[in-house]
């Protein structure tokens, strides 16, 4: 009975094929050993309940990566047919799927070059219909040790959506193979369950489409939801990375706009972090812990996201500057006068410009100098004017070559294109470097404003010397940047140590690894530069405490498998 229970909790493990320490696996094998002689257990290869949960929980703050034992999965030799024929019993044919193409497709996207192992991917892809059925599912899940990656939309770039775990060799570790369960809302959960206008909040599921949400729904109610992803960003993914866009300089990240969210453990168990009041003080703010968390704590299926009033008159202005000092030294001077009614301030870069000049994808052709594109609104178009007359005149201060603003929806359309024209202009002007073939890695930092020329200066700098080509986006209001750098596959190996460069650049500029991209996979080595690893302990310890099991969307954020050899 007992040797049962231990198969079941998943705490196997064979310590011969371990990289710890041969004192630490004596002393393992000697606390192993008295188990098995209290409860008939022989052979030395099971944890007691007690000895586990010492593993897990040891008597301090933290839970250090070395004082676990590997995570043991569910094994495929042995127990693949029972879960299977479980899962057939709460899931309907239809609403599973392991088709090769649909496999492919919720592995890899077409934004990131994380690209997964050619066996990294999952085992089935389900479908729940509501809350309560990811219950029933997590709950099977947690029966049997499978990992889960909850699938909003599938577009973060950091390798959120890798099936680590997986039906060949697991990532670094040294259990066994086992298979990965993708949860899909695509299917049923999408859907906007309410819209309160007089209490600026709605309740949504995870797989709605936050510009679906604006365009359709809140817009003509003259609202809108203030984070902007990328255009197909879901609510759960958006929560899963806690993004935030361009609108960020006004309206915040997702960990501003959400005020509560309904989540299942990893046992099954359902929670609600708080009520719909945005202003509580009732405990513990479960609500921020899910944000940003990836899916490694729970799946979140519903969620209160707060709205804001969408000015009733809004522009588009554009300002360009001799240097990017001069842009960036704008955008504080701007901070510190603390002129309202700015919803957004983007930087291009003079090598951004002149690529989007190359490509011939606007009306229109640009000066190729560091320039500032800013949204600008207002609910009085008086007010609106004079803001705009303040914000030219204070742009004269900072060395600013040339300023004009939208008069009419046609010419903001066209001021704003060279916004959206970014990404493909860049491509454009890669291939024109590097030929067909070339490949654009894009991925953010963020640093304090006042240190953000300096950090692109130095990285354009690293670029040009490894013989790279890189353009500059970012949402310079709160100091957050995308580099698109450029290359092919006869100097990857520069790109790869020019990218880890700027990243180390922005942690000795006070600044972090991802603004709004999140950590994944591809930025795990950084987080504990950044946070130290004492504060990484503590978040594996809260980690632990929520899915002991670690079947959470494993090894994302930070390592929490001792046998995880990989950066």
């Amino acid at each position: 009975m007992l040797r049962k229970k231990f198969l079941e909790l998943g705490y196997r493990r064979a310590y011969s094929v371990g990289r710890q320490s041969v004192t630490k696996r004596i002393l393992w094998s000697t606390s192993l050993v008295a188990a098995g002689a209290l409860i008939g257990i022989t052979g030395g290869t099971y944890y007691t309940v007690s000895t586990a949960r010492e593993a897990l929980f040891p008597f301090s703050s933290k839970t250090n990566l070395n004082d676990v034992p590997a995570p043991t999965y569910l094994d495929t030799r042995f127990h693949l047919n029972d879960f299977t024929r479980e899962l057939q019993k709460v899931v309907n044919k239809e609403d599973m799927c392991s088709t090769p193409s649909e496999l492919e497709g919720h592995s890899v996207n077409n934004y990131t070059l994380h690209k997964p192992d050619p066996e990294q991917r999952p085992y089935l892809i389900v479908y729940p219909h509501d809350t309560e059925h990811v219950s029933q599912i997590m709950q099977l899940c947690h029966k049997y040790s499978v990992p889960v990656i909850p699938y909003s939309g599938g577009s973060s770039i950091e390798g959120q959506i890798t099936a680590t775990r997986h039906q060949g060799l697991p990532m670094g570790s040294c259990t066994e193979p086992t298979v990965t369960l993708v949860l899909d809302f695509n299917k049923y959960m999408n859907n906007i369950i309410r819209v309160d206008a007089n209490d600026l909040d709605c309740v949504v599921q995870p797989g709605v489409v936050a510009k679906d949400l604006n365009d359709l729904v809140l817009e003509p109610l003259g609202l809108l939801f203030g984070p902007d992803g990328a255009p197909n960003c879901e609510i759960g993914g958006q929560i899963g990375t806690s993004c935030s866009g361009t609108n960020a300089f006004r309206y915040g990240t997702m960990k501003e706009n959400v005020v509560n969210v309904t989540a299942v453990m990893a046992d099954g168990t359902i929670i609600k972090t708080k009520n719909r009041p945005k202003k509580s003080s009732n405990g513990y703010n479960l609500t921020g812990l899910f944000i940003g968390s990836e899916g490694t704590l729970g799946v979140v299926t519903e969620a209160t996201l707060k709205l804001h009033v969408k000015p009733k008159f809004e522009t588009i202005s554009i300002a360009s500057f001799k240097t990017l000092q001069d842009a960036t030294q704008f955008v504080q001077t701007l901070t510190r006068q603390g002129i309202l009614g700015v919803n957004a301030i983007e930087l291009l870069d003079a090598n951004m410009m002149k690529a989007i000049n190359f490509s011939g994808q606007t009306t229109r052709k640009w000066n190729e100098n560091a320039t500032l594109l800013l949204k600008i609104g207002s609910h009085n178009h008086a007010i609106l004017d004079e803001t705009i007359k303040d914000i030219e005149n204070l742009s004269q201060t900072q060395n600013c070559i040339a300023f004009e603003y939208a008069k009419s929806a046609l010419e903001q359309e066209e001021l704003w294109s060279a916004r959206k024209a970014i990404f493909w202009s860049s491509i454009d002007y890669g291939r024109h470097l590097f030929g067909q073939n070339v490949k654009v890695w894009s991925t953010d930092i963020a640093v304090p404003v006042s240190n953000l020329s300096t950090v692109i200066d130095e990285t354009l700098a690293e670029l040009t010397s490894s013989g790279l080509y890189g353009t500059i986006v970012g949402h310079v209001g709160d100091g957050n940047f995308h580099c698109l750098v450029m290359y092919n596959e006869g100097n990857e190996d520069n790109a790869m140590q020019v990218i880890d460069s700027m990243t180390l650049r922005a942690l000795r500029y006070d600044g972090t690894c991802s603004g709004e991209h999140g950590i994944g996979t591809s930025k795990r080595k950084f987080l504990e530069l950044e946070l130290g690893p004492n504060t990484i302990a503590v978040m594996r310890k809260l980690k632990l405490a929520l899915d002991p099991k670690r079947i959470m969307n494993p090894d994302k954020i930070f390592k929490t498998d001792p046998c995880d050899d990989r950066p």
